[in-house]
């Protein structure tokens, strides 16, 4: 015997972001349900939300593909690094009538709630005082977030095969050569700049070289989150990456590149890849003729 059971009383679970892409795929019959941009307008209202979305957190898809109305667990990281799943209606919802930025993280919450004092409990020991952190370099121009600039701090090209990516690059587009760092919000190794091996400052785009090494041991383990770290202070600037990554190595972000030599159709597949990013018109507007 069938009992209705009342609308109300049916709970709806969010479900990871994995599962929630591929059952859109299956019920829209496409490789991509939204298109990235889709949900972009709706989502610029909230821009300390973008700041904490990272699309290599949540399997390359991007917060634009992103219904604000779906119910989807996503991986969020705030400013100061905690990392936290919520659905994009609990994230709107957060702050409540708080505006401070904190408000937007439920562990910065915590921390910025004042806790209650209690008379007559025995005070504890002082804690050991942390040592300092090491101080900024004081190298980096007083820059605005996201310029291009030259650094004397940066290290010189790691691999001949970032130099003959240089020149194929320089061949192929008429962007502004000699620039070697980006200036970012939060320090990165002691620097708030950071070091891509191509810049092109006229689309805002970097571009990485990524081998494992003589040993199989670059780009791997620890070095492999640094490069995380480094991508999300780039965006978080205003730019895009791409990665060229070769051999076994897995793309980290939404428009990596996974090649087996520098040849002319991975250039073209490349670029190809910045007129994904800024669109055809303005990337071919700098392709030499």
């Amino acid at each position: 015997m069938w009992m209705s059971v009342p609308r109300a009383t049916v709970w709806c679970v969010a479900e990871p972001v994995q599962q929630w892409w591929a059952r859109r795929q299956f019920s829209r019959g496409v490789a991509v349900p939204y298109p990235v941009g889709t949900y972009r307008a709706a989502w610029a209202a909230y821009p300390e939300l973008i700041r904490q979305y990272h699309p290599e957190l949540n399997h390359g898809i991007a917060l634009s593909q992103v219904p604000l109305a779906a119910d989807v667990l996503l991986c969020w990281e705030c400013a100061v690094g905690h990392r936290f799943a919520a659905t994009p209606a609990e994230q709107r919802e957060r702050p409540g009538r708080v505006r401070r930025r904190s408000a937007w993280c439920p562990e910065c919450s915590a921390l910025a709630r004042p806790q209650p004092v209690v008379l007559g409990e025995p005070r504890a020991l002082p804690s050991r005082p942390r040592p300092a952190a090491p101080p900024l370099c004081t190298k980096t121009p007083d820059v605005p977030k996201g310029t291009a600039f030259r650094s004397v701090c940066a290290p010189k090209p790691a691999s001949a095969a970032e130099g003959r990516l240089h020149q194929a690059l320089a061949a192929r587009l008429t962007v502004t050569e000699g620039l070697n760092a980006v200036k970012v919000a939060r320090p990165f190794f002691r620097h708030t700049e950071v070091w891509p091996d191509i810049v092109l400052p006229e689309l805002r785009i970097a571009v990485e070289y990524d081998t494992v090494g003589r040993h199989g041991l670059e780009h791997v383990g620890r070095q492999e989150e640094a490069d995380r770290r480094k991508d999300r202070a780039l965006r978080g600037a205003g730019w895009e990456v791409v990665r060229l990554r070769t051999g076994a190595l897995e793309p980290l972000g939404p428009f990596d590149l996974r090649l087996s030599s520098l040849g002319k159709a991975g250039i073209d597949r490349l670029i190809d890849r910045f007129r994904e990013i800024r669109g055809s018109l303005l990337v071919d507007a700098y392709l030499r003729s």
